[in-house]
């Protein structure tokens, strides 16, 4: 008991003192701190901590000694943004470089910019919510919560790092917590869907490991991973191609692109509600983050050529799930569809050769986060009590679980793009950037901008009918007369408001998160037009003006 007790003093002073420093410092004399070291090594050591505490069953002094280190986490990235970070600029900011294994070219190196910066904000700040969404886990709730906290960690590192060997280790750290979160805690086909998750994520990573060794070594004896060494590397155009392939298939499994997603729906089908937070709010982000970091980025002269390719693939996305979705009949699938068909606006923002496009991909990436994680919490908290995710087996709950029918409303205007929401800012913006990208021909943008208009009017009318068959259809007796059957708790309306505030935040007032990633976007996109200037014009889908660089106006 003195251990626990310690343990939780300890926790509780680094909170206070994160906290004060945090909010209290804006800027100066606390300007060097490693924060990024911090936000990813803190939560990864606190997880070994928790060995220490004594298993009482229900894991009461754990689960508070995890939310604190969840939320030091937090304090710690907003103690980065605000203490270190300059919206103005668009170079890699915050930076930490260590040799850490000089003779293989591996180097401690983190360091944040426009791309990387709201995504570890949006990571530390999902985690948090992620584990008070697991107060309920009772059954092995100290590995439950080491795992929750080593992903923590490692995640932050996919946005932050700064090398690509380094990246390649922290995106296989996450892999291993995700599927014994899966495979432990899951349900009837638990291991079926863990397994397949491991098959797809762990074997599309070779891709990753071997475009790093093939760009880490290329033209030299001494290897060198560093991406502001690979951004000026002059890699010839085979070899780009070569390495954008290979790294489309790693990072368009994680996205995931049709056809790579099914391992997804699986997933999604057998994780408890905060293990869907983590994989709707983070996981898929990084492969949308890995494809402008690297493809986009440090292969231009692929991604000109690979681009429209990107702009078909989205809009397969977005009608293939959007269709799917709407014949689902079990709801945790049908809203894992449903992200990926949002996921596919990623897709087309990044094949968009304008700041308005690129930059509505990036808000897509932040807006859809925090949205699934809202509709997926509330996902595990309906079937937590009503004991079914058959839509057939659900109808007239409204009359005694008003609050929660509230809070599915809110969330599902949310997705479904509601005007004031951040769903409908960034869609916008990657639908704007798209249809005014004069590098593509006007009937290639007609006919993909149509084909997407699809997906966004099928949205409506798949969540609309999924919210009245949930509460408003036909009534079902064992539910409606059960007396276990009760609204949301005080926890749950948290959780939710949490989220539904930078939700409505971001839709009223979207310059929260463009500033903080505009400088970085313009220079990726004006370095990407670049490399179409120094193609020859034989691409059917290029238009007459796509030798120009073209900024479409920033909101």
């Amino acid at each position: 008991m003195l251990k626990i007790n310690f343990l939780i003093h300890l926790s509780s002073y680094f909170f206070t003192h994160f906290a004060l420093h945090t909010i209290g410092t804006l800027g100066g004399g606390i300007s060097d701190f490693p924060w990024l070291s911090v936000s990813i090594l803190f939560p990864i050591g606190c997880a070994f901590l928790i060995p220490f505490f004594p298993d009482e069953g229900e894991g009461k002094q754990v689960r508070w000694f995890a939310l604190s280190v969840a939320l030091i986490t937090f304090l710690v990235t907003v103690g980065s943004y605000i203490n270190g970070f300059d919206i103005n600029n668009e170079d890699v900011q915050l930076k930490e470089s260590i040799n850490w294994l000089p003779n293989l070219g591996l180097t401690w190196s983190v360091g944040a910019d426009g791309m990387s910066m709201p995504l570890i904000l949006l990571t530390s700040f999902i985690t948090a919510l992620a584990v008070l969404a697991a107060w309920p886990v009772k059954f092995k709730p100290k590995l439950f919560f080491f795992l929750i906290l080593i992903m923590d960690g490692g995640q932050i590192a996919v946005f932050a790092v700064q090398d690509m060997l380094l990246f390649f280790l922290s995106w296989e750290l996450e892999l291993l917590p995700v599927y014994l979160l899966l495979a432990i805690w899951g349900g009837k086909n638990r291991q079926y869907a863990a397994t397949k998750f491991i098959i797809y994520t762990a074997g599309s990573s070779i891709f990753i490991l071997l475009a790093a060794l093939a760009m880490g070594f290329y033209g030299t004896e001494v290897p060198n991973f560093e991406f502001s060494h690979l951004a000026n590397q002059d890699f010839g155009q085979n070899f780009q191609i070569l390495c954008y392939i290979g790294l489309l298939i790693a990072f368009g499994v994680k996205l995931p692109i049709v056809p790579l997603h099914t391992w997804l729906p699986d997933a999604h089908g057998e994780a408890t509600a905060p293990v869907h937070m983590l994989l709707a709010g983070i996981l898929l982000k990084m492969g949308g983050y890995a494809l402008l970091r690297f493809n986009a980025q440090l292969l231009p002269v692929a991604h000109a050529q690979f681009a429209p390719l990107l702009i078909v693939l989205g809009v397969v996305n977005i009608i293939y799930a959007a269709l799917t979705s709407f014949a689902q009949r079990n709801l945790k699938r049908k809203i894992a569809y449903s992200s990926i068909s949002h996921m596919g606006f990623v897709l087309i923002g990044i094949g968009s050769f304008s700041s308005l496009g690129t930059s509505g991909a990036m808000l897509q990436m932040v807006s859809h986060g925090l949205i699934g994680a809202s509709l997926f919490f509330l996902v595990g908290a309906t079937y937590d009590r009503t004991k079914t995710l058959k839509l057939d087996e659900m109808g007239g709950v409204g009359q005694k679980m008003r609050i929660m029918f509230a809070l599915w409303t809110a969330c599902s205007l949310a997705s479904l793009a509601l005007p004031g929401m951040s769903g409908f800012v960034s869609e916008l913006m990657v639908f704007t950037g798209f249809v005014t990208d004069e590098v593509y021909t006007l009937p290639f943008r007609v006919i993909m901008a149509s084909l997407a208009a699809i997906g966004v009017i099928l949205t409506p009318i798949y969540l609309l009918s999924m919210l009245r068959e949930i509460f408003f259809g036909k009534e079902n007796p064992k539910l409606t007369e059960d007396k276990n059957l009760i609204d949301a708790e005080p926890r749950e309306v948290y959780i939710i408001a949490c989220l539904l505030l930078p939700i409505i935040g971001i839709g009223l007032y979207p310059r929260l998160v463009t500033e903080s990633y505009l400088a970085t976007i313009n220079n990726l996109v004006a370095r990407d037009l670049n490399a179409v200037k120094s193609l020859p014009k034989t691409n059917i889908f290029a238009g007459n003006k796509s030798n120009q660089i073209l900024k479409a106006p920033t909101i």
